[in-house]
């Protein structure tokens, strides 16, 4: 019975902080893939110093980051346009494949 307990108080944590919400890593490796890769790079750690490095960052980081792209309440004409494009199920789907990706800890 304890074992229930503390398996069923884990999956409420995870749930409540938004980690059991998670997209599908697949689809949102074959859409960064199509969109994202050219300056974010293929996994998320960006070639170039000009665009940012997402691999590693939170999931709910990269939703909020691209919804409000996608709003306009984050103001940049490159990222408004890309977000324009994707769904909801894009964005849930992106956060999940970059979250899982590891960043790079190199300088350019």
């Amino acid at each position: 019975m304890k074992n229930y307990v503390i398996a069923a108080m884990s999956g409420a944590v995870l749930l409540a902080s938004g980690q059991g919400m998670a997209g599908d890593i697949e689809a949102g490796k074959k859409k960064a893939a199509e969109i994202c890769a050219a300056c974010h790079g293929a996994d998320g750690n960006s070639p170039a110093p000009t665009f940012p490095r997402i691999a590693g960052q939170h999931a709910s980081y990269i939703q909020k980051s691209l919804s409000e792209y996608k709003s306009g309440l984050r103001k940049d004409p490159i990222m408004a346009g890309m977000a324009a494009t994707l769904s909801q199920e894009d964005i849930e789907n992106l956060a999940a494949y970059y979250a899982t990706q590891s960043g790079l800890q190199t300088k350019y």
